[in-house]
């Protein structure tokens, strides 16, 4: 079995938002909803990095030779 690393802490968080963050996701537990808003947090932190990329890369190739390889018409 391959459990993730986890580790214990104490913090101390606006209960009002604990709340609406529980009521909001349907989530169950206080953990749940800390481990999901770290996840979304850093989702969200590195689709920005990805956004500050746009229109920095060059790419070369040939899109009609890689549409070739896929039918047009499946019906």
């Amino acid at each position: 079995m391959n459990k993730k690393p986890q580790r214990s802490m104490q913090v101390t968080v606006d209960s009002e938002l604990v709340e609406e963050g529980l009521q909001t996701t349907g989530l169950k537990t206080r953990r749940d909803l800390v481990n999901f808003a770290l996840r979304e947090l850093l989702r969200r932190e590195n689709q920005k990095k990805l956004l500050e990329l746009k229109g920095q890369v060059e790419w070369e190739g040939d899109l009609s030779v890689l549409r070739g390889s896929v039918p047009h018409d499946l019906g």
